[in-house]
């Protein structure tokens, strides 16, 4: 099932905020060109990418000075409203260091729930893909409220994937794959290579483990039930890890390999 991965070829590559942040809150630069550099060079061999980012109210967290993540949803929105250009410029700088134009899609919601605005956006998608530019997708957090929000940007890289008709989802965050069990506080666990069937997945998947972040495994669970309603495959990895997109698509055991997930 991993040769199947090495074949994609329109691939969306979601990243989380523990991975682009300190924990301070302030942006991951190190993280962040890795991740440009991967990406660059994964269009530089034909495959299309999609990079869906947190790290918006991290990102306005830094600047802000503030180290604890608000409850508060109009302080988030209005962090974020703070950091999402912070986190769109330093992106385009550093994709313009290997010559890649990159552009902004923020989205609710009712992009996708909303036929006639569902196809506009995959139209968008499609004609900034034909034109070799790498789209760049957060939530349109500032603005968006319970009813509008998609929630998570674990369900919206999937639900993204579904609307372009994606090959593969990749998601990247603070942990090397899915546990049978909550890996935190603990030594000696292994993350399952290959998931095949929905049984059980919610039993090993914990909740947000982050100060910074807001999905949590079973975000990822629910992104990989979306892809397999789709039939996009999935991987889960760490961000973090030395090259890691380059080694999901050679095959390699790198994360969890989410399949055909059974239960959809």
């Amino acid at each position: 099932m991993r040769t199947t991965v090495m074949e994609s070829k329109r691939i969306v590559v979601k990243v989380g905020t523990s991975t682009l942040t300190h924990p301070n809150g302030h942006l991951h630069l190190g993280r962040m060109e890795a991740l440009v550099r991967q990406l660059s060079d994964l269009q530089a061999e034909g495959r299309q990418l999609v990079l869906v980012t947190s790290g918006a109210v991290g990102a306005g967290m830094g600047r802000l000075g503030m180290t604890q993540r608000p409850s508060e949803t109009r302080l988030k929105q209005a962090l974020a409203a703070v950091g999402q250009g912070l986190l769109m410029h330093r992106y385009e700088a550093l994709f313009a260091e290997y010559g890649r134009a990159v552009g902004q899609m923020l989205l609710t919601r009712q992009d996708f729930e909303d036929a006639h605005r569902r196809e506009i956006a995959a139209g968008v998608f499609d004609q900034l893909l034909a034109w070799g530019v790498i789209p760049i997708v957060n939530e349109n957090d500032s603005v968006s409220n319970e009813q509008i929000r998609v929630g998570d940007n674990d369900t919206l890289a999937a639900r993204v994937a579904a609307m372009i008709g994606a090959d593969l989802l990749i998601l990247l965050s603070d942990v090397d794959g899915l546990y049978t069990e909550d890996p935190r506080g603990k030594t000696g666990l292994s993350p399952l290579a290959e998931v095949a069937t929905d049984d059980d997945l919610e039993a090993m998947a914990g909740g947000a483990g982050t100060a910074t972040g807001t999905g949590g495994m079973i975000t990822k669970v629910q992104a990989a039930r979306i892809c397999a309603g789709a039939g996009i495959r999935m991987v889960l990895a760490n961000g973090g890890a030395p090259g890691v997109l380059r080694s999901i698509l050679a095959g390699e055991t790198v994360g969890t390999f989410f399949g055909e997930v059974a239960g959809i």
